[in-house]
């Protein structure tokens, strides 16, 4: 009985010291300067110089204190880890996708045709608007000259209906520029496309033998 009793008490002995083995030990300085020892440190003292022991007491790591400057570049070094993860991931995606899109440059190139075309004829139709809203504006303009010059009054109605031309003139303006614009994104867009549709098949210019199988 008591060969048993020693054997418990020296299996949890050695439970206890296993514990303490794998327990993390760590020593830092309080603001008075007083030494502590632990096994986490204490919230407030988180951003300050710390230690980290081994089992025997030796150290292990230290644990230096961030300044201000060095949290904020460590922050925005991690945004931009994450930042170009995802972006790998995008481009993955886009790759994934465009394979499965297209199955040779022609249909790149339809598509390409396709959607410009869609954006040429807004600018087309807007262009007309635009021709149409500057000529009644010019008209009403050169009325108000013409009556200016014979000191004539001119109606108030007529300076509204200026105000109103330049104003549809203005807005017809701001679509045709933001149509210009779209047009510029899809060409470039699909020419991206192109480019890398070719580097994923192996058939870019640098490679015209693969090229030309291509065609």
């Amino acid at each position: 009985m008591l060969k048993l009793k020693l054997f418990s008490s020296g299996l949890v002995l050695c439970c206890v010291i296993s514990a303490n083995v794998e327990a993390k030990l760590y020593k830092w300085v309080d603001d008075n300067g007083t030494t502590h020892y632990g096994e986490t440190i204490p919230p407030e003292y988180a951003n300050k110089d710390a230690t980290q022991l081994n089992d025997k007491g030796f150290v292990e790591k230290r644990i230096e204190k961030l300044t201000p400057e060095e949290k904020h570049a460590k922050k925005e070094d991690e945004a931009k880890k994450i930042a170009d993860q995802q972006a790998a991931l995008e481009s993955k995606r886009r790759d994934s996708a465009l394979l499965s899109t297209f199955s040779n440059e022609k249909e790149i190139d339809d598509a390409r045709k396709r959607s410009t075309q869609q954006v040429e004829a807004r600018i087309d139709s807007v262009k007309t608007m635009l021709e149409s809203a500057q000529g009644t504006l010019a008209g009403h303009l050169k009325e108000k000259d013409d009556l200016t010059r014979q000191n004539k009054k001119i109606d108030p109605t007529l300076t509204e209906d200026i105000a109103e031309d330049q104003a549809k003139v203005d807005k017809l303006q701001m679509e045709q520029a933001q149509n210009d614009k779209e047009l510029a994104t899809v060409k470039a867009r699909f020419d991206a496309d192109k480019l890398r549709y070719r580097e994923l098949k192996g058939t870019s210019p640098a490679n015209p033998a693969k090229t030309n199988l291509m065609k």
